[in-house]
């Protein structure tokens, strides 16, 4: 596994999908508001990560990749923040396609002594115009023949639409590059044609119209998701219990986690589509390549926060 992890460097990695900004604010809380029943929170300081699309682009680069990040922002400063960022994690932004009739989408977590507090949520979550759809399936079109994996990060916040997402799919099978879909939503038969979706649990349960988890297998849940989607693989992430692995007509794959010490679950999606493209680009197996998306989850759900994961540290983790 560890010569698949040495094979990650320079490989190039298309990320196309919903960017966003998440800002913490961080603070400390000494009195409750007297106008309210609510803790009163003396900031100390701002932090910008990349979110989104952005910090599965982030986490190809730490992975020792290089990320082509297509995507959508508004006109402002969350705009200006988010470049800014990018550039200091090696992505970029060249393919971010600006609409001045949204905001860029931006998440802001309230930390009061290193707990989450509260969050703001800034977003539009309309279709994108039909140019600019065009601009952004254009630019991925020129990417396409000198990639060695395609990511969609689809965050329903109105970038991954039926039609590009069935487009770049078709594009890039036709060049045989594999094509790795982060979903959200209940439109799964807009990811047909891809090489493997990775669904968590409760996203899966949503695309055929459940809420608990207990009411349908995780196998039964699997096929009614493939039923929907034509795919060649099906990850359906399960947090304490693993991964499992699907395929038609191989029997899955069931992969126990491997986490030692969870503390947020924040962006691990992120991480385990960036690992997988990387892992799938070298030429590794489906197997394998799930298997090394597992350990990568399990050591960025021990970091505070929207994190990404190095190459050094999943070569390490193997042990």
């Amino acid at each position: 596994m560890r010569d698949i992890v040495d094979s990650f460097l320079n490989k190039r990695i298309l990320v196309i999908g919903d960017v966003m900004v998440d800002e913490y604010v961080w603070g400390q809380v000494r009195r409750i508001s007297p106008e309210a029943p609510v803790p009163v929170v003396e900031v100390v300081r701002r932090t910008f990560l990349p979110g989104g699309a952005a910090n599965t682009a982030a986490n190809v680069v730490s992975l020792g990749g290089q990320a082509l990040l297509g995507g959508v922002t508004g006109e402002d400063s969350s705009a200006e923040s988010l470049a800014s960022v990018l550039g200091r994690y090696g992505v970029s932004s060249e393919g971010l396609i600006i609409d001045s009739s949204r905001p860029t989408t931006t998440k802001t977590r309230i930390m009061a002594h290193h707990q989450q507090v509260a969050r703001m949520d800034l977003e539009q979550r309309l279709a994108l115009p039909v140019q600019l759809e065009e601009l952004l399936l254009s630019w991925a079109r020129r990417q396409l023949p000198d990639v060695d994996a395609c990511i969609l990060a689809d965050y329903d916040k109105g970038v991954i639409s039926p039609r590009l997402a069935s487009k770049v799919i078709a594009a890039a099978r036709e060049m045989e590059k594999p094509v790795i879909v982060d979903p959200k939503g209940i439109d799964y038969a807009k990811y047909s044609g891809a090489t493997i979706v990775t669904p968590n649990v409760r996203e899966a349960l949503k695309a055929i119209g459940r809420e608990a988890a207990d009411e349908v297998p995780i196998p039964q849940l699997a096929r009614q998701i493939m039923q929907i989607a034509t795919v060649d693989a099906l990850l359906i992430t399960r947090g304490a219990e693993g991964m499992s692995l699907f395929r038609p007509d191989v029997a899955a794959l069931h992969i126990p986690a491997v986490a030692r010490n969870v503390f947020d679950v924040t962006g691990a999606g992120d991480t385990v589509v960036s690992t997988l493209a990387l892992a799938l680009a070298t030429g590794a197996s489906l197997d394998d390549a799930a298997r090394l998306a597992n350990q990568a989850a399990g050591i960025v759900v021990g970091k505070m926060g929207t994190s990404t994961v190095t190459r050094e540290e999943l070569w390490h983790h193997l042990d």
